[in-house]
């Protein structure tokens, strides 16, 4: 297996801190849990002996850490058809179908956009997000379809997971939501956390969880639904569900957060969704490499327009 290292010497003392924390300083755009494990693993070295993540760095200490390349065996090429909206050596943009897993998982080890990857790339992709996430820089839930931008390299991975860490990406989606949304315009601000019941799901909160915040003006007004574009200011778990549902207008087809609206949307107009109608619409940030801004933006899939033409008002 093959290794990229990076080296730096501590210039001061942390002796209240743990080295999983500190390390968060200086690779600001790699997870606190993907650290933890890379220590627990022995690719965290202190003046070349392996550490714990419990440390706490001593001015003078020196850090090696090794960023492993992707273990092919933990996830395999498969020949899955892939709809790219762009590539070069740095970066593959992808339009995501509905249904399909962005990377391994329970329950999900193969068929995923990861097993697809890595045989359209050759195996070419960024190892920092560990053998299961090769490449993958942000996600998209199962049956949400769209834009995703994926890093071939470990340089492009580090831009541009500083990117979306900064909010400095801009995320468009297409949402169709049950119910008349009264306001053409608006905003949700409602910090989000793991619902304290249903372990699976999230839950706007009275200002516990994490900040979170959506803008969305209405693009269609249809028979028991509104078609609504939706612009993420914030990247949180299940975000435009969650914040639908807090005020008042579930997504169609969302069986996790809208079962009682949906039951009610088909009792009204006899259509049922086939999944969450939910799509990454545009996605726009600065080349990792020539700082340019690109924007790609992703045609809707053939069961977001039939819901549109069965809902359409007469």
């Amino acid at each position: 297996m093959g290794y990229r290292t990076d080296s730096i010497v501590f210039y001061k003392s942390h002796p209240n801190e743990r080295l999983d924390h500190v390390l968060r300083i200086f690779f600001p755009a790699v997870s606190r849990t993907t650290l933890q494990r890379l220590i627990e693993e022995g690719y965290v070295k202190i003046d070349g002996e392996p550490t714990k993540v419990t440390h706490s760095p001593r001015e003078g200490e020196r850090v090696d850490v090794q960023w492993p390349e992707p273990k092919s065996a933990e996830a395999q090429p498969e020949d899955i058809p892939l709809d790219i909206l762009f590539e070069d050596e740095d970066i593959v943009v992808v339009n995501k179908p509905p249904g399909l897993v962005v990377h391994p998982a329970v329950g999900h080890d193969e068929h995923t956009l990861v097993n697809a990857l890595l045989h359209h790339c050759a195996g070419n992709l960024s190892g920092i997000g560990g053998v299961a996430r090769p490449g993958i820089v942000h996600r998209l839930d199962q049956d949400t379809s769209g834009c995703l931008v994926v890093a071939k390299n470990d340089e492009s991975h580090v831009g541009l997971s500083a990117q979306f860490e900064n909010r400095t990406v801009q995320k468009t989606y297409r949402a169709l939501v049950c119910g008349e949304v009264s306001a053409a315009k608006g905003e949700i601000r409602a910090a989000i956390a793991r619902h304290p019941t249903h372990r699976k799901r999230m839950a706007a909160t009275n200002g516990e969880g994490r900040a979170a915040w959506t803008t969305y003006q209405i693009e269609r007004r249809l028979r028991g639904a509104t078609l609504v574009q939706a612009t993420l200011h914030t990247g949180r778990t299940h975000q435009i569900r969650v914040h639908f549902q807090h005020i008042g207008h579930a997504l169609v087809g969302d069986r996790v957060y809208g079962l009682n609206q949906n039951k009610r949307l088909t009792e009204a107009t006899n259509y049922s969704a086939p999944r969450q109608m939910l799509h990454a619409q545009k996605l726009a940030f600065l080349h990792p490499r020539t700082g340019t801004r690109v924007e790609f933006e992703a045609a809707l899939p053939e069961d977001f327009r039939q819901a549109l033409e069965l809902l359409k008002l007469d």
